[in-house]
């Protein structure tokens, strides 16, 4: 099974980013995402066999545990690998969450599984993607000023994809992130 580690915002947050992107969808060469795939990845484990992913869990658990819960919100637009060549058109989260990304890789490093080059994390939600690099320099400049309502991020999602005509994505299983105003 296809895995990944995310962080699932809430409904009014993506009720927010659909309505903030809703007058750019008829800009040429972009293939818009589904909202019931939005999601922001904090690791990516590509194909894992079942008893691989029964001894990832216990990892994830205790990595969620290990983390606060954290106020988020998205901000602005951008494209990967560069606005001018761009393949993917994102909103970002400007809060540092680096140490929860290598967290949840570390775990599917532990059980073997290869979560690829340790690039500098960039947390975000894709809203659309190109098939041919695209200048999307002017979408990202026109977006800069989007600011999303805070919310809280307070649990991990262990998800599977399900690939096919259409991308459907699975919650298998979640684990709560600490509350940092409980007594440890």
């Amino acid at each position: 099974m296809r895995l990944f580690v995310a962080l699932i915002p809430p409904k009014h947050v993506l009720d927010e980013i659909a309505e903030a992107f809703a007058p750019y969808r008829d800009w040429p060469h972009l293939r818009w995402t589904g909202r019931d795939t939005w999601h922001v990845t904090l690791a990516f484990y590509g194909e894992v066999d079942e008893p691989t992913a029964a001894r990832l869990r216990p990892r994830l658990e205790r990595a969620a545990a290990r983390h606060p819960r954290r106020e988020l919100a998205f901000a602005g637009a951008g494209a990967f690998p560069r606005a001018r060549s761009a393949h993917t058109l994102w909103t970002g989260i400007e809060t540092d969450l680096q140490r929860l990304a290598d967290s949840c890789r570390a775990a599917g490093r532990r059980e073997g599984i290869d979560t690829g080059r340790a690039l500098r994390f960039h947390p975000h939600l894709t809203v659309a993607r190109t098939r041919a690099p695209r200048d999307l320099r002017p979408l990202v400049e026109e977006l800069a000023a989007y600011e999303g309502t805070p919310w809280t991020a307070g649990e991990i999602h262990l998800v599977q994809s399900h690939l096919g005509a259409e991308v459907r994505y699975e919650t298998l299983d979640r684990w709560p992130l600490r509350d940092a105003t409980a007594s440890r």
